[in-house]
């Protein structure tokens, strides 16, 4: 109901508009500068009134009101209702009923709107000049700006082509602002299409490592060792399962439409942590994870902070495991530090190849993560052998880039 109250408001504020421009109308009728109209001087306030209603009925048929308007002033001008040297006055209500044309209406049709104001101004005037004019009777005080056509047409015209300029401007400046805002929400609704692509790559890229891997060894070892092929197999159900719930986690946020509340909902955080490292450690990587907190972290901090390691560790079962792992991760309310390093293969083996790895999209997924908070990132192979993977996210108490 909020648009009927604003349309009450300014249908209110017309009607006020359109009593104030009659009541201005009618006293220069009834006191005009030059001689005075040839009609009774009761007939100003209904000549007024008529000349004045298009203002309160603007917002409702605005083009139509416009050529009222016009019309009626131009009529009250050549049937000698008007006022001598102050026929302008007569075209006010056209003057702002125009403005209103113009900031709503097209360029085109408000602009032809302008032309045939002007038109129907100049001809009328000329007209009461020539057949008018003449006819009436002098006025008894002789006014210090005695009636002359083009000081006449000249005003209404500046009168008519200002009210169009400005309210083109302000149908320019809304227009902007829209495409401002189509464009910001266009922008903001990438954003979020990069940024559920990062966490389901993320997801299944961590959890198809595993999977992998646990296959690989069932595959091995499944006629020498049933039992570990059984363990292989409950590490694959669980990890399908959790894999499972995230995805649907981040689908859901797509089917949230824009939900504030919906989109923290089981968001991963630092709790996870001890989580993620048990996956690994199943998947043969001998993790060692160290969590210092020393100040509160934002939960869009905590996710970004999970995602790199959750990343980080998938590269590390993909690429060096089985192997030994050191992840830390230092908090001290103003920047979140995290490193992750590994041995790199045990007995010489060469590292795996697949997807996801040391130099696929994983490290730009990790590198966006950092440098949306303002952080660095580094990675790369470590001398004495292994590899590391170096995270600093600063940020403030609200969870933005600090």
């Amino acid at each position: 109901m909020n648009w009927a109250r604003r349309l009450g408001r300014s249908g209110l504020a017309d009607a006020v508009a359109a009593v104030v421009v009659a009541l201005l109308v009618g006293y220069t009728l009834v006191d005009p500068p030059g001689p005075s109209p040839s009609w009774p001087a009761w007939s100003a306030w209904p000549v007024a009134a008529v000349v004045s209603f298009p203002v309160a009925l603007r917002r409702r048929r605005p083009r139509a009101m416009l050529a009222v308007a016009c019309a009626a002033a131009a009529l009250a001008t050549v049937a000698g209702a008007a006022a001598a040297g102050a026929l302008s006055v007569s075209f006010l209500p056209t003057v702002l009923v125009l403005y209103l044309v113009a900031s709503t209406a097209s360029l085109a049709w408000s602009a032809a709107g302008l032309a045939a104001c002007l038109a129907a101004a100049a001809i009328t005037v000329l007209i009461f000049y020539a057949q008018v004019l003449p006819g009436l009777s002098p006025a008894d005080t002789p006014s210090e700006l005695p009636p002359y056509w083009p000081v006449e047409i000249g005003v209404i015209g500046v009168l008519l082509a200002g009210a169009w300029v400005l309210g083109t401007a302000v149908r320019w400046k809304r227009d902007t602002t829209a495409r401002l805002v189509r464009h910001l929400a266009e922008a903001a609704v990438g954003d979020e299409r990069r940024r559920i692509a990062r966490e389901l790559h993320d997801i299944i890229g961590h959890s198809m490592s595993l999977i992998a891997v646990k296959a690989t060894v069932a595959n091995h070892v499944a006629d020498a060792r049933p039992q570990e092929v059984r363990a292989a197999l409950s590490v694959i159900e669980q990890t399908s399962r959790s894999t499972l719930t995230e995805i649907h986690r981040v689908l859901d946020l797509l089917r949230s439409d824009g939900d504030a509340q919906q989109a923290h909902l089981l968001v991963p955080g630092m709790a996870d942590l001890p989580e993620l490292a048990a996956h690994a450690r199943s998947a043969g990587v001998e993790v060692d994870l160290t969590v210092r907190e020393e100040g509160a972290l934002p939960p869009a901090v905590a996710v970004s902070v999970y995602r790199i390691v959750q990343q980080a560790l998938t590269n590390v079962v993909t690429h060096a495991g089985p192997t030994r792992c050191s992840v830390t991760v230092d908090i001290d309310g103003r920047e979140a530090v995290i490193e992750v390093v590994d041995d790199g293969p045990r007995h010489g083996r060469p590292p795996r190849q697949g997807p996801g790895g040391h130099g696929g999209h994983g490290l730009i997924g990790m590198r966006e993560r950092a440098k949306a908070y303002g952080g660095t990132f580094s990675a790369g192979s470590r001398p004495e052998g292994g590899f590391r993977v170096a995270a600093r996210l600063p940020y403030d108490l609200n969870g933005d880039p600090a």
